[in-house]
């Protein structure tokens, strides 16, 4: 633990940082003469060796704290800004909120509860349970929060792997501050407490964290084991500090050696100070697009201040008059400033720092007052003058008018300034509630992505590779992407195995599985050990019914990833699939060891379960998937079928309910909960749920026949003979079908044609005679 002490005496400032170990300590930084400077000597450690490796690349990075021994009262001010506090640890020094609140979220039906307790801060979930009773219960600590608090701040729960994930609800400072879900989350069947934390999360929301060197590379897994920073710190827009420190400590050195030892954004040109802000708020749109690629040779945590920022990352639009022009939202500030006519014809005088000091600002009213005075330093004269003639209001409140707060389309909870300067305000109410924006794939963009900046690429392969690549990223413009995409690579034959990724994952959207294996196995070619390309070439040679290879090749993936839960998983599909279900079992309780919070491994692993008949172990797992995840539809279905199965009907009809509830036109659901009612000998409720069954799935052979059934109990026979027949047309060898169509016909008289089925079924020897 590093423990960091100011003694401050009449002649000296002593910054003392003292690494505690059992019982031993070690003045690691202290005072030293150099020239006419007092600065802190930097020696390494232990623990100052992980601090350098932040950002993964090199080890130029230090501890910020070292950075404030010199510039005291930059950093106090620093310290108060919204960057400054975007990303700490709770303590009560620091907790603005009102905890000990239960929130209710209705559209998913569950309760939040925010709780203090020992000096640690927890998110708890619940439900209400048909009995009244509390189920479904979970709780995660606070470990992090992101976000100043100026507008929200959002929590997050680091697990012991070292993954972090997002706590579903959030703090909004909005009408004196209110609990209200995170931007995605106000949805019937959001991801709860299992939404992961990215590397690109991470890198606009705070300081570089300390990982392993080559971590933060494309297709890595998102992983903060190591030390973790608490706010954007210097080295964001300075670049890495120890070139800077050590400059200072060097004897004899001049105080202009000293200064060109760091970035000072200052003084760079307009258009790499520009791009120092840009790096995280250049954000075109937070929704499906994609608005921006990091180039595959860079980690995401590469990015260094003074270096033209395409050389890092490229970023990516809707094009003009595909509707979007005027989207507003939370990260929009350089895009929308872009936007601006006094931008635009500045010729690069206008800046962030035209207004902002990034060292801290004043607030209130002096900041209005600080923001006016820079416009009217451009304005004043000529307004005056159209104010005299009557042509303008003599208001000062230029930012009221020409950039008006308003409220941001993807995090509906915030208002913030709009910096797009306008000649007029929008004659709309911009603080109107909206209901949050809810993407699928019908509603998402469809069309072509555009390059935004840099506005054009001196090279031509990087402009036809990655504008290819933004195409079919995330499915807006798939068909043409995929062509363009197919045709960059076999013009320039890339060395970078992304690419041919990047293909392979766009067949396989379109369902071309058969085209997407070898362009999976030409990206391994390139880098054998490429985790993404390895996992996906498995999945893909499954869903192609290639088991044995599937196998072989999701087996080699686990063992060089043995920490890879999704991939486990799939593995563990695999197996089942080959009838390995004690190997299957064996996966998915590995899976549910590494990931306790994964769904899907708990549901798989109860369906195993049940095949090899062990019922108890198979309802544990499958209240696990429905403890992690309240609104899993098909949980809910196999957890109702196995305790109908022992006669707990009420039990098992509200499982049914649920999964329909949560998804409507979930047919298998009510084909098996038309089972159990007609069990019960409720048959016209049954025969509501087998009507819909066929609707929903009209070539499901097996809904058709039971539907059938239920007509004929009901003396529609008939209507049952039509649904048998359909059953039998949809599957031939389907015998109750048959032996019940033939009942039906000689109900009729129809023996002929009866004696026919009759003879059919008992040749599928699968003849299940029923009482009616």
């Amino acid at each position: 633990m590093v423990w960091t002490v100011w003694i401050v005496g009449r002649h000296w400032k002593w910054l003392l940082g003292v690494s505690i170990a059992g019982l031993s300590a070690s003045v690691v930084i202290f005072y030293f003469h150099a020239g006419d400077r007092r600065v802190p000597e930097f020696r390494r450690n232990e623990a100052t060796e992980t601090r350098l490796q932040a950002g993964g690349t090199d080890a130029g990075y230090v501890d910020s704290a070292i950075c404030a021994a010199c510039h005291p009262e930059i950093d106090k001010t620093y310290r108060q800004t919204g960057m400054g506090r975007s990303f700490s640890r709770p303590r009560a020094a620091n907790i603005v909120e009102d905890f000990g609140k239960t929130f209710y979220h209705p559209a998913s039906d569950r309760h939040y509860t925010m709780v203090q307790r020992d000096g640690k801060y927890f998110q708890r979930r619940h439900q209400i349970d048909f009995d009244g009773k509390e189920t479904n219960v979970v709780e995660k600590e606070i470990h992090f929060v992101a976000g100043s608090g100026n507008h929200a701040r959002t929590y997050l729960h680091r697990n012991g792997d070292g993954k972090i994930v997002e706590l579903p609800v959030a703090w909004y400072s909005e009408r004196g501050g209110h609990w209200a879900m995170n931007p995605g989350y106000d949805r019937p069947d959001h991801q709860d407490f299992r939404r992961r934390i990215t590397f690109g999360c991470m890198v606009c929301h705070n300081g570089y964290p300390a990982i392993a060197p080559g971590s933060d590379a494309s297709g890595m897994e998102p992983v903060f084991s190591g030390e973790i920073r608490e706010g954007i710190d210097c080295q964001r827009c300075h670049g890495p500090g120890q070139s800077h420190i050590e400059a200072a400590q060097a004897k004899g050195t001049t105080v202009e050696t000293i200064r060109r030892s760091i970035v000072n954004p200052a003084r760079l040109d307009p258009e790499r100070r520009l791009e120092v802000c840009m790096q995280c708020h250049l954000e075109s749109t937070s929704f499906r697009l994609p608005y921006s690629i990091t180039r595959y040779n860079r980690g995401v945590f590469s990015y260094r201040p003074g270096e033209p920022l395409a050389g890092y990352i490229l970023h990516f639009d809707h094009p003009p008059g595909a509707g979007y022009d005027d989207k507003f939202e939370i990260a929009h500030q350089a895009y929308r400033l872009r936007k601006s006519a006094c931008f635009q014809k500045s010729a690069g005088a206008l800046t962030c720092t035209t207004c902002h000091d990034p060292h801290g600002v004043p607030r209130g009213e002096r900041a209005t007052q600080h923001y006016v005075g820079v416009c009217q330093g451009c304005h004043g004269a000529p307004l005056d003058k159209l104010a005299a003639a009557g042509r303008h209001t003599k208001s000062r409140d230029c930012l009221g008018c020409h950039m008006p707060k308003r409220r941001t389309e993807d995090v509906v909870h915030v208002v913030m300034t709009d910096h797009f300067i306008q000649r007029r305000k929008p004659a709309v109410d911009l603080l109107a509630p909206l209901e949050e924006r809810r993407e699928t794939e019908q509603t998402g963009y469809r069309g072509e992505v555009v390059l935004y900046y840099p506005p054009q690429l001196t090279s031509v392969v990087d402009h036809e590779l990655y504008v290819a690549v933004a195409q079919v990223k995330q499915k807006s413009n798939l068909q043409k992407g995929v062509a363009l995409l197919e045709a960059a690579i076999e013009k320039h034959r890339p060395e970078q195995p992304e690419f041919y990724f990047d293909l392979a994952e766009a067949y396989s959207e379109s369902g071309q599985d058969e085209k997407a294996i070898p362009l999976y196995q030409q990206a391994l070619g390139l880098k054998p050990g490429f985790r993404p390309a390895l996992h996906k070439l498995g999945v893909a040679l499954a869903k192609s019914s290639q088991l044995s290879r599937a196998t072989e090749v999701l087996e080699g993936a686990t063992r060089l990833t043995p920490v890879d839960a999704t991939m486990l998983n799939d593995l563990g599909l695999v197996y089942r699939r080959q009838g390995r279900v004690a190997d299957a079992v064996a996966a998915f309780q590995k899976v549910v060891n590494l990931d306790p919070d994964m769904p899907q491994a708990y549901n798989n692993l109860g369906g195993s379960l049940s095949e090899l008949g062990d019922r108890a172990a198979a309802e544990t797992a499958f209240r696990a998937a429905i403890r992690v995840q309240p609104d899993f539809g098909a949980a809910h279905t196999n957890l109702a079928n196995l305790i109908a199965a022992r006669g707990d009907f009420r039990a098992a009809e509200y499982h049914f309910e649920k999964a329909i509830q949560i998804d409507p036109k979930y047919a298998a659901a009510r084909y098996d909960y038309a089972l159990v009612l007609g069990q019960r000998e409720m048959f016209e409720k049954a025969r509501g749920q087998l009507e819909e069954a066929v609707r929903l799935d009209p070539d499901r052979a097996d809904a058709h026949n039971a539907l059938g059934d239920m007509l004929a109990i009901a003396g529609k026979t008939e209507d049952a003979i039509r649904h048998y027949r359909r059953a039998i047309q949809l599957s031939p060898e389907l015998a109750v079908a048959h032996f019940n169509l033939g009942a039906a016909l000689a109900s009729q008289g129809k023996q002929r044609e009866a004696e026919q089925h009759f003879r059919r079924a008992a040749e599928l020897k699968q003849i299940q005679p029923r009482s009616r």
